[in-house]
Formats: structure tokens, sequence, C-alpha cells
């Protein structure tokens, strides 16, 4: 078998050692994502357990995120795994593999969530956000939020959107609505793991179209309509999630002209949209043709779970709010609430200026400490975008920045096809502050100048 742990090694009882030595062996390189694992049958033999301690031993791991379990495939290790566990020898000092937004003192935002909240107890008291709300939102919370939207989405109108519980819910739902199993969704060539996970989960096939530095190559996408008949086209226009890649208004129009004469329909993510307030979104060139997705996590902060999908038009508004009710039933109440008061008072724009600012000081931090490694970045966005110089391998790198401290994420977690060049995403956003910043890009910059030998590249 490719991988038999040593359990004598750890401590504690045996379906521990078990994931113990998982999560060392994925940390030191060994197992690499995406790498097959033994079955529980052919693991419990080659250990000479009972397969209920093996059994419970990858259900502890899956828990953890280790491991990704497919039905009629085997058990995988998981393609999102980032971070070395807290008890095996590869400390990680500094984790730069979320990407979230700072949150400088400017943004103040315990203050204001605790101003948003008394005043609306002072309006109607929580009492009215415990129970169960309109899906999708009411009518006056749809209201302002287009009004909030409209100076970047002039299209923007309470009938047609919908408030939902995060952009992955608006991503799930939207595959729910325009696909089958078995039918062909058109990405990027690098994109959202969460989408990647919910096209799994429904059986919808990912076809990768290449990149360059704006995005999506015209001709490609052009090319794949023809050969594939995709039900809709998924695409991150703005601060590409993970090369960084921006746009332009020529390439959106030649994008939104393929779409429109290939007869299918558009998912647009722009959870961070809100960063590039002066670049408008796809859906304005075809607005009865796309699927706004539009999110907080990424402008403001991941757990208020507010995000709003503006339809192509009312039957599909109707659908999704459906859909919504089927599956997540409603988005928090309380936080909707919060946001809707911070739109109609102006908070939620000075929160995320004051994000977007920082976001450009730590760009302007990285270039400054990398100013000798090539990478791609937009000044505005959160991350940014190494292709990894050979003869580095994803996998060795990975490792190696996890012994020195530093946990960033592999190109492998976005690839449709397995084929991409070697590259990490590096979250700047996710450092307590610049300090603790600049420690983990120093970090970085003398990971990428060990000797590769020193790696133990494989």
């Amino acid at each position: 078998m490719d991988w038999v742990p040593t359990l004598s090694e750890w401590q504690g009882p045996v379906f521990m050692r078990i994931v113990q030595a998982l999560a060392a062996d994925i940390a030191s390189g060994r197992l690499a994502r995406g790498q097959q694992l033994p079955t529980h049958r052919a693991l419990a033999g080659a250990l000479d357990l009972d397969l209920t301690t093996v059994t419970r031993a990858y259900g502890e791991a899956r828990r953890r995120g280790l491991l990704d379990a497919h039905v009629g495939r085997g058990t995988f290790v998981s393609e999102t795994t980032a971070r070395a566990a807290r008890d095996i020898p590869f400390q990680v000092t500094i984790d730069l593999s979320m990407n979230v937004p700072p949150q400088p003192v400017e943004a103040n935002l315990d203050l204001r969530i605790t101003q948003g909240l008394e005043a609306i107890q002072a309006q109607s008291s929580f009492s009215a956000f415990l129970n169960y709300q309109r899906p999708g939102g009411s009518d006056e919370e749809r209201a302002v939020a287009a009004s909030w939207l409209r100076p970047r989405l002039p299209e923007a109108s309470a009938e047609r959107l919908v408030i939902y519980p995060g952009n992955q819910a608006i991503l799930f739902n939207a595959l729910l609505s325009l696909a089958s199993r078995g039918d062909v969704v058109l990405t990027e060539a690098l994109t959202f793991p969460g989408m990647k996970a919910a096209a799994e989960m429904l059986g919808v096939r990912l076809i990768g179209v290449a990149m360059d530095e704006e995005g999506v190559l015209p001709d490609a996408l052009r090319a794949a309509c023809r050969a594939h008949a995709p039900k809709a086209v998924y695409l991150t226009p703005t601060l590409h999630n993970p090369t960084t890649a921006t746009m332009s208004v020529e390439r959106r129009e030649i994008v939104a002209d393929i779409i429109r004469r290939a007869g299918t329909v558009l998912i647009e993510d722009d959870a961070y949209g809100l960063l590039e307030p002066g670049v408008p979104p796809i859906a304005t060139l075809i607005p009865e043709r796309t699927w706004l997705a539009v999110g907080l996590s990424k402008c403001i902060a991941p757990a208020l779970r507010v995000s709003y999908l503006l339809a192509p038009d009312a039957p599909v508004e109707q659908q999704m709010r459906r859909n919504l009710q089927a599956t997540m039933q409603m988005p928090p109440p309380l936080m909707v609430a919060l946001v809707t008061h911070w739109q109609r008072t102006g908070v939620a724009d000075k929160i995320i200026l004051a994000i977007r600012h920082e976001a450009t000081g730590r760009q302007l931090l990285a270039r400054k400490l990398l100013k000798s490694i090539p990478y791609a970045a937009r000044n505005s966005g959160h991350h940014l975008w190494l292709a990894l110089p050979r003869p580095w391998s994803r996998t060795a790198f990975l490792a190696h920045a996890l012994r020195h401290g530093l946990a960033v994420v592999g190109d492998d977690a976005f690839s449709t096809d397995g084929a991409a060049a070697p590259g990490v995403r590096v979250s700047l956003g996710a450092a307590r502050n610049r300090a603790e910043l600049a420690q983990a890009l120093e970090l970085l910059a003398g990971a990428l100048r060990s000797p590769v030998q020193s790696a133990q590249v494989v």
C-alpha cells in the first residue's frame, strides 16, 4: 500500500494515533493533497487492527478536514488542507491560508456592532428576529440593499434580489437550479474551492478554461462553449481567487457577448467586487443572463453570513427563494438587520473603505518585502498569487513552508483538472496585524530562497 502509518511515535487511543500520524504525514509532504488512501479494511489488515478502529480514525480525520470521502471512489487526502495540526512537530507560526479581510482599527467593528445592535433593540427588540423570517429577506431589507448596490449595479431592484446566508449558498443553489447531474459548467482553469465542492456534491462537471492576467481567455471560452454546450459559465472577474486577475472593461464586453451568443447564462461571483467599486460587474452588460452573487464576507466579515443574489428576472428570483427555503430556510435575521442598519446609515461604506485602505497598506508591505520575487496582486485585494519558480513542486514548497511555520494554499485546491502550474495563494488579510504579516512575508521569502534540495522535492 502507498501509506501505512507508524503508530509507535504517537500517544493515546489507537484511532487517535492514526489521525495524528495522518496529520503529520500531510504536513511533512509524505502524503500529497488528493492522494488516495488505503480502504478501511486494507489499512486494518496492514496494522492488524479491527475494522471499527480504522473507520473511527478516518471519521475523525474527515471531521478535522484532513480527508475527503467520495462514494464509489474511496478516501483521499483533502484538497483544501492547508495548516498543520497543533500537535505535530511542524507548528504553524502564522497561517496565511484563509482569505479573509483584515480588521483595521479604523473599521471599529466592535463598537459599530454594539451601536448597531443597540439601535435595533431600541427600535423593535431582539425577540423580533428570533423566529422564522421570510426566506430571502423582507421587502424593506431587499429595498435597502438594492439601493445600496445601485451605484455599481444600476439594474438592482428589490424585485430581483434575494438575501442569502453567504455566497457559497448562492453558488450551490444556482447550480441546483441550472444544472443536473452530468451537466457541464465552465469555470476559469483555477476556480473557487467552494464551487468545486458544490459541483461535486451535485454531480456537475466543471471544465476549466484557459486564463491570462485578465482572467478567462475569450477564444478559449468561445471554443469551450461550442464544444461543451454548458448549462452555465461561472466566473470571478474581479480580484479572481486565487490569481487576482481582474478583467478590463473591454474583456468584460467580449465575454458578455460570447455568453449571449452561446445561449448560456453567467454565474458571476462578485465576492471581492466591493473592494474595487469602480469596476462594473459583467452583470451590467447582460443582466438578463446573469446570476450575480455579491457577498460581504471579503469586504466586511465572513461571520455576518449576508450575501445578495441579483437574479436575471422575477421567475428566477422566486425559484431561488424556494431553493433557499428548501436548503437553508433563511439568512440569519439579526445579522441581516444589522447589515441593513449599516447600509441605511452609511456605516457599511465606512467599514469597507477602512478595510480597503488596510488591504492597500498590506499590499505595499508585500511589495517591499517580496520586491525580488515575481507575483500577481491588486492593490485592494486580500491575497497574492505566487507562481513557484523551478524546480520547486507545490508539495515540496508547502511542506517546506510548514517546517518554517507558515501555512499557505497550493494550486491543487483551485485546479479543475490537476494540470495547473505550481503556485500558492498567500492571504495577506489573515495576519492579525502588519507586524505579523511582515514576519510571515519574511518567512515566505526565506523559504523561496532556500536551496530546493533541502526541501525534499517529490
